[in-house]
């Protein structure tokens, strides 16, 4: 699955207003830390379906 450019800006964004570091990211959503920094660092876009799922559900429950 294709996570868009406003889904990433959206997990950066919740993430510092939460002032949350990537490790502390990673053991809340259950993603790891290396597919998060490709995430946010080398625009790596395309992540499973359970990623997908895990980063969408984490920016609607909290």
């Amino acid at each position: 699955m294709q996570l868009t450019e406003n889904q990433v800006t959206a997990i950066k964004r919740k993430r510092g207003e939460l002032d949350m570091s990537i490790t502390v990211l990673a053991n809340t959503t259950k993603v790891s830390k290396r597919t998060l920094i490709d995430i946010f660092k080398h625009n790596h876009r395309n992540v499973t379906k359970n990623t997908f799922k895990k980063l969408n559900d984490w920016l609607i429950d909290e």
